[in-house]
């Protein structure tokens, strides 16, 4: 057990808090007919939902209800990005920066909470990674659609996650909570930035069907070559080419990927 959690100044608590909230309200400027309570609703789950699932996972009073700043916090930071959206697009690198910087933060003061009340390592990775993605995570569920966090191009969990198994790793060599938590905001800022700017993004799921499929129909091909000339030629199954495989797709799945949607 932890004895003590990182934490940070109410000021830079609020500013995560804001980040997010902020990050929200621009996301729900493309969709239509959101009034101003859709808008401060968006900003509450963008802001605290984080924190308030990881609070509830584990049974404890949420922070964001601890004192009346966060909800007023989280409100007005939506009213704000719904206000000046442009100028907020305007320096958007600077946001990107904080919204890294945030979600380390959220995932560092997750970690060490849950390690402090008794958690073993793996559910405190769990619910680390709970309070800095959970936010975007709960906006999606309210304007209810996909899970962005789910869909290739996503490096959110990921980059949290990095940071804190940094973290866990430098707990477990009894270095300072202040000092791990640090190194934790720090490593998954970098991982988040560099995702962002290189366009890292976990493979996608249909990639081991795809290879399944195309090796089954070599198989196959060599089967009927041999019924019909007697001879086994077997087919080289080594590399795979994701070239090679866009005939697999139907003609609506290519299209669907040429227009840019998810088909996974």
């Amino acid at each position: 057990m932890l004895d003590e959690t990182f934490s940070l100044p109410l000021w830079a608590e609020l500013t995560a808090v804001a980040v997010g909230s902020l990050q929200g309200a621009l996301f729900a400027a493309g969709f239509k007919r959101l009034d101003l309570l859709g808008v401060a609703i968006l900003g509450i789950a963008s802001g605290i939902g984080g924190g308030f699932l990881r609070d509830i996972l584990l049974s404890t009073t949420p922070a964001a209800f601890s004192i009346n700043w966060y909800l007023i916090t989280a409100t007005l930071a939506a009213f704000v990005g719904m206000l000046v959206p442009r100028l907020f697009r305007k320096v958007d690198p600077v946001v990107s920066l904080l919204d890294a910087v945030s979600i380390g933060m959220f995932g560092a003061i997750g970690a060490t909470k849950a390690l402090s009340l008794g958690l073993p390592v793996v559910p405190a990775l769990f619910i680390g990674t709970v309070s800095a993605v959970g936010g975007g995570v709960v906006r999606d569920l309210i304007l209810n659609i996909p899970i962005a966090l789910m869909h290739v191009g996503s490096f959110y969990a990921v980059a949290s996650m990095g940071g804190i198994v940094v973290l866990l790793g430098l707990l477990a060599f009894d270095v300072p909570v202040l000092i791990a938590g640090i190194a934790c905001v720090v490593v998954t800022t970098l991982l988040r930035l560099l995702a962002v700017r290189f366009g890292w993004s976990l493979p996608e799921q249909r990639a081991l069907s795809r290879v399944q499929l195309r090796r089954q129909r070599q198989v196959e091909a060599v089967i009927d070559e041999a019924l019909q000339t007697g001879v086994i030629v077997l087919p080289d199954l080594g590399e795979y080419d994701e070239d090679d495989d866009e005939d697999l797709d139907s003609p609506d799945e290519s299209q669907r990927r040429s227009d840019g949607f998810p088909t996974g």
